[in-house]
């Protein structure tokens, strides 16, 4: 007698139940932590120059709502080009190395290479370079967030059957026809787990390239505060760029989902 799966994949779950099992724990988690940390700042009489409270924060939030919003949107402008063009430049030279043996061979350990350079480091070079605008803020996300796009791209395209690509090369498949029809559709769910850590990485490459210099932004926004001592104003700019990073996270889930639907963890198996 055969006995079937009560697993229940995203597709077949209702509606109500995937937003419950989905959202409701960490909301109820950040609740938690948020009235914890209210009390133990009460209680504790604690500065508000060292830790604020969350009321205290929200307050800042909605006393300098109007500068917030504006310093948010120019960091996300920043965040979403730097991403875009981490992204191109991440699936290019993915396709280089995986297209040109010797190309590979000799470019592969300089990307580790500069990968491990801090950069921090790079932020004040390159405003030097480039000026106070846009452009070194898009560089240094681009030198930032390319890494795990052109690694998770490699690793999915290396890791195709190698029967498959015998079986192409059998019938006369050019390298550039394995590479289009069979690595790359085969990388796309690695490719898409790279351009999620990438969207992470570009809102720290913008807030770093901000501290750097800038004259608006939430890194701006979190540095001016800095020196003005306004702890309640730092944790409200800090709270908008994790939101900033949530958001970019979550819509790069939603390509995910766009693009590779067939992918198992979509598919429940």
């Amino acid at each position: 007698m055969s006995v079937q799966s009560s697993s229940v994949t995203p597709r077949e779950m209702p509606a109500w139940r995937f937003v419950t099992d989905r959202w409701l724990p960490p909301v109820i988690l950040s609740v938690i932590t948020l009235l914890a940390w209210e009390a133990v700042v009460r209680i504790f009489a604690i500065s508000p120059f060292i830790v604020p409270a969350p009321s205290a924060v929200a307050e800042a939030l909605a006393a300098n709502w109007g500068t917030l919003l504006q310093a948010s949107i120019v960091t996300a402008e920043e965040i979403l080009l730097g991403f875009v063009v981490s992204v191109v430049a991440g699936v290019a030279l993915a396709l280089l190395i995986v297209r040109f043996d010797w190309l590979g061979r000799a470019l592969y350990p300089l990307v580790v290479l500069f990968q491990n350079v801090p950069k921090v480091a790079l932020a004040p070079i390159f405003i030097l370079w480039f000026g106070y605008g846009l452009a070194p803020k898009i560089i240094l996300i681009l030198v930032i967030a390319f890494f795990p796009v052109t690694l998770s791209m490699l690793a999915g395209m290396e890791s195709v059957d190698r029967s498959l690509v015998s079986l192409m090369n059998s019938v006369g498949a050019s390298r550039s026809q394995i590479l289009l029809r069979i690595r790359v559709p085969h990388s796309l769910p690695n490719l898409m787990a790279g351009m999620k850590i990438a969207a992470t990485l570009s809102v720290i490459g913008a807030i770093v390239g901000e501290f750097a210099g800038a004259s608006d932004g939430l890194g701006y926004a979190i540095q001016f505060a800095s020196t003005q001592l306004d702890t309640p104003l730092v944790f409200a700019a800090l709270l908008l760029v994790s939101v900033l990073g949530i958001v970019f996270y979550y819509a790069a889930e939603l390509l995910e989902r766009l693009v590779v639907p067939w992918a198992p963890k979509f598919s429940g198996r």
